[in-house]
Order: C-alpha cells, then structure tokens, then sequence
C-alpha cells in the first residue's frame, strides 16, 4: 500500500530555506532534525488551566498522551486553548464554545498538525473540540477528564450538584443552619474532575463515545483511575494510527452515528444542553438535526440508566455497572450498529462482550426507569421553532399544566423577586423568564429559576418554569428551556404578560399562550428590542451572527451550505 503523505511535510519535507528554518524549530524541541520526516505530527490540544478544575487531571494526562505518540512514531506537540469552566465563566460559557471551535480550527489550519488529540472536560470543552474536529477534518481522537470522585456529607453520597439545588432549597427555606450549609460546601466537590452526575460534562462525554469519538469504555472512567492514565496512552498510540489509516471524523460522525448519539442521550436521561451541542456539531459536517427527530428517536427509546438528577447513583456507579458499552449493547437492538468508530472498528464490534454488572444502576429494556420520553420537545405559538423539557427530571403532576404567568423581564428582576413575600405566585403559576437566550445575554443557565421561598415553606418544591435560556444538566424539575425564536429578537415569549394563562402539555408535545392570535400579533407589532450590552469584542460578533437554539447556537459563517461542502483548506506554506 503506497503510503498517504502527511500535511506536515508540507513544512519539514523540503530542501529550501523554509524548511530549514522548520526543522530548526524541532531542533530546540529536542527533535532530531534528520528523523521528522515521515513521522506525523500529533497536536495535542489541552485547555487545562486552574480557572477550571474539572480539567485540571489534564495536565498529567497530556504527558502520558505524548507517551504513547512518541511510542508509535509520532511526534507529539501540545497546545493550549481558553479555559471553559462552567463554574467561574460568566455570564454564559456558552458563546465561547464557539470561540474555542474556531481557536482548534485555526491552530490546525496554521500549523503542521496530522493528527489531533482532543482532551476535554467541561461541559461546553467536549462539543467545541468535536466541532473544531468536524470542521477540520484531520484524523482526531477524543479523551475526557473524567467525573470527579463522590463526595459524602453526614454519612451520604453527595453530588457535585444536583444535591447543592436540592439543600440549597432546603437552605433558602430555613430547613439548614449557615454551618450545615458551609460544612455540605466542602463535600460537594472533593477532587478535581467533572460533574459526577449525569450533567451535561458526563452527557457530553458519553455521547462522544456513542458518536464513535472517544475509545470504547472510557468516557465514564473516574478522574483519578489510574486506567484513565492507560487510556491516555492507549489514545497517543492510537491517533498515531488513525492518521496513517486516515480515518477522518467525516467517516465516523455520520447521520447513523448522530442518531445513535441521540439514542443514548434518551436511555441515559442526558442532559438538555446536548441538544444544542448535537445539532451544532452535526451542523459542521451539513448534517440537519432537526428537533422533531430528538423527539421522535426519545418517544421511541426507554430510559435505563438510574442516575442523577434523574435517578438515584452516580458516575462512578455507572462506570462499575458497565458504562456506556453496557447501555449500548443493552439497547442494541434500536442502534446502526455497523457505525465506524476512533477503534477502527464498528459500534457493534466495541459493544459485542459489554455486559451490565449492577441492573439497579443500568435496567433492563423491559423494566426501564422510563418507558420513553426523558426528553420531550414542545412546539405550540409560545415555541414555534421548539423549546425543551426534561421529562425525566420533571414532576409527573405539571407534566399537563395551566397557569398564570408570572414574568420576570431578565435574570437581574428575577433574582430581586423571586423570594420577596409580596410575589404573586401560587403553585398553579407558571414563571416566566425572557431575555435570556443566545442573542440576549448568552444564553447561560439560568433556566431552573428558584422556586419562591414563598412556595418552599408551604412544601412545594416545583413549578413549571419557561425561558429561553438553558440550564444545567444536574438540575432537575419541570423547567422548560431553549424557547425559540428567543424573546430579544421578537420571539412569542417577548409579549407574555402577568396573568396570562399558559398550557403545558408533554404528552402532545404542546406549549401554548392561551390568548386569540390577533392578541400576539397585536404585542408583537408593539414590541421594541431590549438593548443590547454586547458592544464590541467576541460578545459583539457572537450577538451579530449567531444561531438560534433549534439550530445549535453555532455562528452562522462556521456552518457549510452542505455536507459536500465540507472542506478543510489546505496551508500555503511559504515564508512567515
């Protein structure tokens, strides 16, 4: 077989001045000059850095990565990216999810890079580099951080979150001392490592996987496993020979490969933001993941993991029960099993000896936590190009739901309000909060909007909640989410006022303002655009050009036209 020649000799295979000065950079990397041709380049991105410390494991993973590049011929070169906390990022790490696709993108296009490593983490690190690695094109491989070890406060399990919004209502409502609440804030996050439920971090990492991006078995190994290390390993040995097979994500992350991603994220309970993260990658490659096709495969798909916030256990449990190859081969039957994946060989194949070791943790198909539906799309005239529930996180009881609408103009007027004794909020209303979506303000996660101290002490824990923002997959109750269009360019959700009666159906897929059309048509004729402090920088360009949220919030000139469109433009390589 005639051997494919690497882009990186575009810059070190050449006998002029160029050349020379490259090969020269090598050289005070401790590269012997006179063997780099014909070795691949492997680009190892890395955003590790201590505003982030789901990722900070990264930086000893990076090492080991190189480890195994170098032990399979390659050369392996690390790179940085910005940071992507979720936690300290504010408002909205949302937005530079983008920034970051772009950043790999560029990295890639600019430099002698073969192959790529991809080491992620947070939540919005994982789809950046899958869509950097979509537009790019070039062999790449994938490897998360890892959930972060289970904490314990008094003699129980504690979760990273999903547990906080539980004792922080419990807090706000006077149930907890100021000491119990300080003494719980040392155990919720106790090494470093993702979210240890199923958030959107642990969501992100498992659909890698199901999309065929991530080696099989990995994404649910706990941060500070030492088979993590060897996982790292096993992935620079392995890019290496993705790269002189050629083995591209265009092969890998197909429309059979999306859908199976979609699967998993409905038998997992997935989080909400993998909506947008799904479409937005997929958008990269011109693939359409319209909503009606989330809720078509989840009204199809049970429900089998037990995990937080829609079940009892965490992910260190669910890496013992199996992980993913275990809920894959246990739903096997409703997956295109013949998907090509970073292994080089078929979904089928990783899955075929996978076997569920805990069935408290992951159910049987016939006996699943939820028949169908953990995610639910909701269409109607307050939602007309979508909106999304999580079902499975939901109380079944608000599940069919009328209500007058108490409206909060912004985040900012939410927060004043929402626990002042003279908010006119009983268990029937349903609150409303606009100015929140991507051209808004970011579109953070702001979603789960806390239920009025006034509620909590008469022991009502949940009420339907409706906005264009999202939030995090560790949450939980009847939050709607991701209302499209969104309220600051005209959405139906600018024009809902307090008292208006508002009608939640999941079971028809319905989201409705209970006013004639001529009334909406009449607001929205009188409504102005809120003003905008996106005035200049990326906040700027992001306002001007990005998508709505049943379109992935990607910027609108990163998305090809087609999927025949998709073409990483070669380098010029000349003088610098």
């Amino acid at each position: 077989m005639n051997r494919v020649p690497l882009r990186s000799e575009q810059w070190f295979d050449r006998n002029d001045e160029v050349g020379i000065r490259h090969r020269s950079v090598l050289a005070t990397l401790g590269f012997d000059p006179a063997c780099v041709c014909g070795r691949p380049i492997i680009g190892i991105c890395n955003p590790a850095s201590e505003f982030n410390n789901c990722e900070m494991g990264l930086t000893e993973l990076a090492q080991i990565v190189k480890r195994g590049v170098t032990e399979a011929g390659g050369i392996p070169l690390e790179f940085p990216t910005m940071a992507l906390g979720g936690e300290l990022l504010k408002p909205s790490d949302l937005p530079y999810r983008n920034l970051v696709s772009m950043d790999i993108e560029e990295t890639v296009r600019a430099n002698p890079i073969d192959g790529l490593v991809l080491l992620s983490g947070c939540d919005k690190t994982t789809p950046a580099q899958l869509m950097a690695a979509a537009s790019c094109d070039l062999p790449a491989i994938q490897l998360s951080a890892g959930p972060k070890s289970t904490g314990y406060w008094r003699g129980q399990e504690i979760g990273a979150a999903t547990d906080l919004w539980k004792y922080w209502d419990d807090f706000r409502s006077g149930k907890l001392a100021q000491g119990e609440f300080s003494e719980l804030e040392q155990c919720i996050s106790c090494s470093y490592g993702t979210c240890n439920e199923m958030g959107t971090a642990s969501t992100m990492a498992v659909l890698s996987e199901a999309l065929g991006m991530m080696p099989p078995g990995v994404s649910t190994i706990p941060a500070n496993d030492s088979r993590r290390r060897i996982a790292a390993e096993i992935v620079g040995r392995r890019c290496v020979e993705m790269v002189k097979a050629q083995l591209r994500p265009s092969q890998i992350m197909t429309p059979e490969a999306f859908r199976n991603a979609i699967r998993v994220l409905s038998a997992i309970g997935g989080s909400t933001n993998a909506v947008i993260h799904l479409v937005a990658i997929a958008g990269r490659l011109g693939i359409a993941l319209g909503l009606n096709l989330f809720h078509e495969i989840s009204a199809s798909t049970p429900m089998i993991l037990n995990l937080k916030p829609s079940g009892r256990y965490l992910m260190e449990h669910f890496h013992r029960a199996g992980g993913l190859p275990a809920v894959a081969r246990e739903i096997s039957g409703l997956l295109h099993l013949d998907c090509l994946t970073v292994s080089g060989k078929t979904l089928g194949q990783n899955i075929s000896a996978a076997r569920c070791y805990d069935r408290e943790v992951i159910k049987p198909v016939g006996s699943p936590m939820l028949p169908s539906g953990a995610l639910v799309v909701l269409h109607g005239n307050l939602a007309p190009s979508g909106a999304i529930l999580k079902a499975s996180a939901a109380s079944d009881h608000l599940l069919n739901h009328s209500g007058p609408a108490v409206v909060f103009e912004n985040y900012l007027d939410m927060m004043a309000r929402i626990d002042s004794p003279d908010l006119d909020v009983t268990a029937s209303s349903v609150l409303v909060m606009r100015n929140t979506g991507p051209r808004g303000v970011g579109m953070p996660e702001w979603g789960a909007i806390p239920v009025p101290v006034k509620l909590l002490r008469q022991n009502i824990r949940d009420v339907v909640r409706i906005s264009d923002s999202r939030m995090s997959g560790t949450s939980y109750g009847t939050v709607i989410l991701h209302v499209a269009p969104e309220s600051a360019v005209g959405g139906p959700l600018a024009i809902v006022q307090n008292g208006d009666t508002i009608k939640l159906s999941a079971a028809e897929g319905r989201l409705d303002l209970l006013v004639s059309e001529q009334e909406i048509k009449d607001r929205l004729a009188r409504w102005s655009p809120p003003p905008s402090e996106h005035l200049r920088g990326y906040p700027r360009l992001y306002r001007d050009h990005v998508l709505q949220a049943d379109q992935g919030c990607d910027l609108d000139f990163l998305r090809p036209d087609s999927a025949d469109a998709v073409r990483f433009v070669p380098p010029i390589v000349g003088r610098g």
